[in-house]
């Protein structure tokens, strides 16, 4: 009997163990701190004790003299201690220490301080964001299947392979975030998007030459078979390995409210509060899908957040095969297919369930209809109305293919594309938008004053540098509207526009891996493909 309860209780101290589990537990303030709570071996007096001898919470504790702490059960095998430093009556408590404790035997779980405390998503928790991509025998195969086709052998020292090298090291930095180590996958980021932004620059601004695209290392047919295979691998992975971050079940309730006729801004429930910081037309698209599959009202499954991911990679596929085919035929837009199939970013997003394939697709739609200044107008309205930053694209797309025309002929084009984009943003703010004014305080002030720890302005104090690498962000966007492009120098309209994408991604504080798809397919464009030469 005694062994079967020991191993009742060791199963029983299995999720205490799991630092995956620990976030995910209910809070309860226990009546008293000397009984013991139901289904418990520890005192609350106990857990504080043990919490308090931790070098690291003595240490916080003293640069925030007059902190206080409370304790909390956190389901039925952990606890919880929190530490909050002394604050002004009325203002919200800040939390500068977090101890999870086990009931099990008194061990410590966890001990969190520093920006570690506030954002949970820092702490490494196992499968937060998309589940098992993370793996390495999963990770690492993606990453070689993906290179093979674009590498040269006879020419070694091709600048392609620094760029394949350079996507590529982004894997580097998501490997120490799952790790835990903010302070070291924070600033491999920032150069590997400085290079991306100059060699964006340097193809849309110079060009790449002529003619056919180069050829790739694998035959056309077999990537297309590969590309088949890739496709059944990431929806059957989403199917039964994925989850739905805060960014799926945001659009899944916008949805909801749309399709209810509710506000669209403000009044958002508890589990998802500033889930309404997007533009409008984010949440449209997963009406269809919460229509069909229900949204319960809680952070369930969320069947519909899953549906509308995978409705979105797909559709960004046949984009980017199409766009490539369009730019430089039947090869490549094999290699852009399989380009986005086996990227590991791509399925990352795919299995987090989030809306940043949408951002993917609308890009490639904008340059597949970048011929055309009022389809231009639209595009470039729809794409900026869901996430907000691409509306900094709006030089370049306004002044694309207006090379060679007359003053007269080139106002006519820009009327031509002014006039669709202020249609389509006014109706969309007359048909979703109740309040201007609430809506400028959930999306755009709101993220104007958040905080992370995912960049080096938010992980370092560097007020006054990013301020001026904004300054520099806004002229490149404007600047590279004044770049001479034909009407069908797409390639070069990709560049430009992956550059601004780019150097809007490296000024903000709030920065995630999952922003790379946005301008993925606008530089593998950008790097594989060649304009056709005017006639």
């Amino acid at each position: 009997m005694k062994r079967a309860a020991a191993l009742v209780a060791a199963v029983a101290l299995l999720p205490a163990l799991a630092p995956a589990d620990a976030g995910a537990q209910e809070l309860v303030r226990p009546k008293s701190l000397d009984e013991k709570p139901r289904f418990h071996r520890l005192t609350g007096r106990q857990v504080l004790r043990i919490a308090d001898r931790l070098e690291e919470v003595r240490e916080e504790r003293a640069e925030h003299p007059g902190s206080t702490r409370e304790v909390f059960t956190k389901g039925p095998t952990l606890w919880q201690v929190s530490y909050y430093a002394k604050t002004p009556k009325g203002e919200p408590r800040e939390e500068i220490a977090q101890v999870i404790v086990s009931d099990f035997n008194g061990g410590v779980v966890e001990v969190w301080t520093d920006f570690y405390v506030a954002w949970t998503m820092a702490r490494g928790y196992e499968g937060a964001f998309g589940k098992s991509v993370n793996a390495t025998y999963v990770w690492i195969p993606l990453l070689v299947i993906f290179v093979i086709p674009f590498l040269r052998p006879r020419r070694p020292l091709s600048l392609i392979h620094l760029d394949l090298a350079v996507l590529c090291a982004f894997s580097v930095s998501i490997a120490y975030f799952n790790a835990a180590e903010i302070e070291t996958s924070v600033p491999i980021v920032a150069p590997l998007l400085a290079y991306l932004l100059a060699r964006m620059l340097w193809v849309g601004v110079r060009g790449e030459g002529r003619g056919p695209p180069p050829p790739l290392l694998l035959p056309t047919h077999w990537l297309a078979v590969g590309v088949v295979f890739l496709i059944g691998f990431r929806v059957g992975l989403t199917f039964v390995d994925s989850n739905v971050i805060d960014v799926g079940y945001a659009g899944v309730i916008g949805a909801d409210r749309l399709a209810d006729g509710d506000p669209l801004y403000g009044g958002w429930p508890g589990d998802n509060e500033h889930g309404d910081t997007y533009g409008p037309l984010a949440y449209v698209p997963y009406i269809p899908f919460e229509q069909l599959m229900p949204w319960s009202g809680t952070w369930d499954d969320l069947p519909a957040a899953h549906g509308a991911a995978v409705a979105f990679d797909l559709l960004t596929l046949a984009g980017v095969w199409l766009l490539g085919h369009r730019v430089g035929g039947g090869q490549l837009g094999a290699g852009m297919a399989w380009a986005w199939a086996a990227f590991p970013f791509t399925l990352y997003s795919l299995n987090s369930s989030a809306n940043d394939s949408l951002v993917a697709l609308l890009l490639v739609a904008t340059l597949l209809v970048a011929t055309s200044a009022p389809a231009r107008g639209v595009a470039a309205a729809v794409a900026g109305l869901t996430k907000l930053a691409p509306l900094g694209l709006v030089p370049a797309l306004a002044t694309h293919g207006l090379r060679g025309l007359p003053w007269r002929a080139r106002l006519g084009r820009l009327a031509l594309f002014a006039v669709p984009f202020t249609v389509v943003v006014g109706v969309t703010f007359a048909l979703t938008v109740d309040d201007v004014g609430t809506f400028w305080d959930r999306t755009i002030a709101f993220q104007a004053d958040r905080g992370a720890p995912f960049s080096i302005w938010g992980l370092y104090d560097l007020d006054v540098l990013q301020r001026i690498a904004q300054v520099l962000a806004v002229l490149i966007a404007l600047g590279v509207a004044l770049v001479p492009r034909g009407r069908d120098e797409r390639v070069r309209l990709a560049a430009l526009c992956a550059a601004v994408i780019l150097a809007l991604q490296l000024v903000v504080t709030y920065w995630f891996y999952l922003y790379i798809v946005w301008f993925f397919p606008l530089v593998m464009l950008a790097l594989l493909g060649r304009d056709r030469a005017r006639a």
